[in-house]
């Protein structure tokens, strides 16, 4: 059913969100302004979207304030609420072929990825979070007979969420589902490089029932409309995912404006570590090519960092050099593409220089390296891999955020735990080995928030997602991410003649 003809269909067919969602209603900027949306595959114009400031974001947390304080959904019964994001859930997966579209034109990844992969994977995570709202029990702390003390979760009141380019449905379902679900309102600031499926999100979740001015759309400039989101004094919570740097951004937001809650889900130099026990080196290799170059190596918790045991580090190599043909990149609309185009110009050039500066570092270009150009655009780039990495060097301590990896050998277990801590980031790791004892004594001093196991970036919504150390704090996924959009209220009652 599905090639490249079809898509290019489709694409032609596809009608692209451009204003903003303010109060339950498609709106332009207050100030008319418009920023594009480009496909970065083929550098077309797909739309001009509204850019939002000052302006737009007040009357959209006035929304979001008038919808939480007067409103229908905080006070509506868990299961109402549940049936409204589960019809949400069900129309995504109903849009399912449109939601991929515009996830691919918009930001550069394969389609395939985006129908299989993304949009799939945010349907069930509002439907998952619709699913738990219901089965949540407050508390009744144990006091004497003559007091009762009840522990009650309440929702947090208006949540701004920013989220970023590589992922934009799936990370706006993250943040939107568990925040809606616990009954607040959102303002959601789509980056400005992909807004196109967040705001066509919000328009199917009208239609699910959603009342108006709960969930809001602001697309714009981090500078102007996720600045005015930080500093807002009528946000009661910010959450964030994107680069370590706006992270800090945004904590300095808080402080200067109303101490607002921000939980950070923020940048990551992932280590791999392969042991000289692990018994399908094979296996190993094909998901440490996967660990990188998956979604053009576009994302925060890739594996970037490979440390491989000494004894078998040329073999492992050879094989992963293999592996990595599978990820040369390609037209996104084309099914058998395993990865597109890097999300913009900026981008390119910044990894470009990442690969040049890793050869001035004196590390072996042992694959790719090269700028590609397909259809009018050169923002595609080779699945990249440098050996010989000093610890040290940029290389081996810098976000890339594309499809470059850093190998470097290792001799001890002990060598191989101080190297991949040694960073200022924490979000993932990936340990292979054979030996169940070492898996555990690793994983329990690696300083990372999540570790896989003869896997790589092992992720579901039932189990928590987030950081250590510059990587952020709070987590995304799991009934642990209602702690960051719920406050806990102690009602104590003294009762008499008991």
């Amino acid at each position: 059913m599905y090639d490249l003809n079809y898509w290019q269909r489709k694409a032609a067919e596809l009608t692209f969100p451009d204003r903003a969602m303010i109060g339950g209603h498609l709106v332009p900027a207050a100030s008319g302004a418009t920023f594009d949306a480009v496909n970065p595959a083929n550098q077309q114009l797909l739309a001009k979207v509204a850019s939002c400031a000052e302006t737009d974001v007040d009357r959209a947390v006035a929304s979001a304030r008038q919808a939480f304080e007067q409103g229908p959904w905080a006070r509506m019964a868990p299961a109402e609420r549940k049936r409204v994001l589960l019809r949400l859930a069900e129309l995504m997966l109903a849009h399912r072929e449109e939601l991929a579209l515009l996830e691919s034109l918009n930001m550069g990844k394969p389609v395939m990825d985006a129908l299989n992969i993304d949009v799939p994977g945010a349907a069930h995570v509002f439907a998952w979070y619709a699913e738990a709202l219901d089965k949540l029990y407050d508390q009744v702390a144990p006091t004497a007979r003559n007091a009762v003390a009840t522990i009650t979760r309440e929702a947090i009141g208006v949540v701004a969420a920013v989220v970023p380019w590589n992922f934009p449905l799936d990370m706006a379902a993250w943040k939107l589902a568990p925040a809606l679900a616990a009954g607040n309102s959102v303002v959601l600031k789509p980056a400005e490089q992909s807004p196109l499926s967040a705001l066509r999100l919000a328009q199917l979740a009208l239609e699910a029932g959603l009342p108006e001015g709960v969930l809001n759309v602001v697309p714009g400039l981090g500078e102007t409309a996720g600045r005015a989101l930080g500093l807002h004094p009528d946000v009661d919570c910010l959450v964030f995912t994107g680069s370590t740097q706006v992270g800090k951004y945004f904590m300095q937001y808080s402080a200067q404006s109303n101490l607002k809650q921000v939980w950070l889900e923020c940048g990551g130099k992932s280590p791999n570590l392969v042991f000289d026990d692990c018994g399908d080196l094979d296996l190993a290799a094909e998901k440490a090519a996967f660990g990188i170059f998956f979604n053009q190596g576009e994302f925060c918790s890739a594996n970037s960092r490979l440390y491989v045991q000494r004894s078998i580090h040329d073999a492992f190599v050879e094989r992963l050099v293999a592996k990595a043909r599978h990820w040369y990149p390609g037209d996104p609309l084309a099914p058998a593409s395993h990865a597109g185009a890097i999300v913009d110009g900026e981008q390119t050039a910044r990894i470009m220089a990442a690969i040049a500066r890793g050869r001035e570092e004196g590390a072996s270009l042992v694959c790719g390296g090269r700028q590609l150009s397909f259809n009018g655009s050169s923002n595609f780039i080779e699945p990249t891999i440098f050996t010989g990495v000093r610890p040290g060097s940029a290389l081996a301590r810098e976000e890339i955020f594309g499809p470059v990896l850093a190998v470097m050998a290792f001799d001890t277990e002990e060598q191989a735990i101080q190297l991949a801590n040694d960073s200022i980031y924490g979000l993932a790791a990936s340990v292979w080995s054979d030996d169940l004892n070492r898996v555990h004594r690793v994983a329990r001093q690696l300083k990372v928030g999540s570790v896989s196991v003869n896997t790589v970036d092992a992720l579901d919504v039932i189990t928590p997602f987030g950081g250590y150390k510059q990587s952020g704090f709070g987590r995304d996924l799991s009934l642990h991410a209602f702690d960051k959009y719920t406050q806990l209220k102690t009602t104590w009652i003294q009762l008499r003649g008991v």
